[in-house]
């Protein structure tokens, strides 16, 4: 039974998670041949001021 984790800045609406959601266990499941039921998906937000790319905090843009 695969757990994903996805990390991803606050702000997404519900919609836009419930099609993340559907993406990645749809992209386990051919991956790896599974049954839908089988994939845990587990969404975690961060705020902007808690994640930087190239040394950079999110916040600051």
């Amino acid at each position: 039974m695969p757990f994903v984790t996805v990390k991803i800045l606050k702000g997404r609406d519900l919609e836009a998670k419930r099609e993340l959601v559907r993406k990645v266990t749809d992209a386990v499941c051919e991956a790896i041949d599974l049954k839908p039921e089988t994939v845990t998906v587990v969404i975690e937000e961060c705020e902007r001021e808690d994640w930087a790319v190239g040394g950079r905090l999110f916040s600051d843009r």
